[in-house]
């Protein structure tokens, strides 16, 4: 069943199945009314990370680019994920160090500052594996929920629409257990068709975003 459906006797709660709070309340995370806090529920999980061992050809991506100090590495991977991958200076610094025992960069002066810049070793090092680096942005790059916010807005929008036709039906007495029954039916078909659309090779999928 795609949405249980509970009936209690006395009090009614109209409130989604995992309560008042839940996906279909009215609390932070519902659709019930406030503000749309179920977004960041939504997108607010693990981030992707570079496999361990794969930042250092990140690092030395960017330090081909022009020699940097720590935080500007940080910064410029930053970047280059669209701002949805930030490694912290515990993983970078360890990883410039390392990168500079094995001969792939070496420390220069600049301003007064200690920079990294990359060495002809790490060129090498980089060009062997840069479908790595390439691979790993490109994840991202599918990945990332603010290319398609707008389009998942709208989704949501409709399932809040959903919602609020089922309470505004509960408080006139429309809903019955055949109404129920049937929804139920409905719900599971609508489910159903979007579970195999999303078991669908994205590369495969028409109208695919370049």
């Amino acid at each position: 069943m795609f949405w249980g459906c509970e009936h209690h006797h006395g009090h009614h709660h109209h409130a989604g199945p995992r309560g008042p709070r839940g996906p279909f309340g009215r609390g932070r995370g519902g659709f019930g009314g406030g503000p749309p806090g179920w977004w960041g529920d939504w997108f607010g999980g693990p981030p992707l990370r570079a496999d361990r061992g794969g930042v250092r050809y990140l690092v030395l991506d960017v330090l081909a680019e022009r020699a940097r100090h720590g935080y500007e590495v940080i910064q410029a991977i930053e970047q280059r994920s669209g701002d949805t991958y930030r490694p912290s200076p515990g993983v970078i610094y360890p990883t410039l160090q390392m990168l500079e025992e094995l001969g792939h960069a070496r420390v220069i002066e600049a301003d007064g500052r200690k920079i990294y810049e990359i060495t002809d070793a790490g060129r090498e090092d980089l060009q062997a594996n840069r479908e790595y680096v390439d691979e790993f942005y490109e994840r991202f790059a599918e990945t990332s929920w603010e290319r398609f916010a707008e389009d998942f807005g709208d989704v949501m929008k409709r399932v809040g629409t959903l919602m609020k036709m089922l309470r505004h039906a509960m408080h006139r007495g429309r809903i019955t257990p055949a109404v129920l029954a049937r929804t139920v039916k409905v719900l599971d078909k609508a489910a159903a068709e979007i579970e195999e659309l999303l078991a669908e090779d994205p590369a495969k999928r028409p109208g695919r975003r370049p």
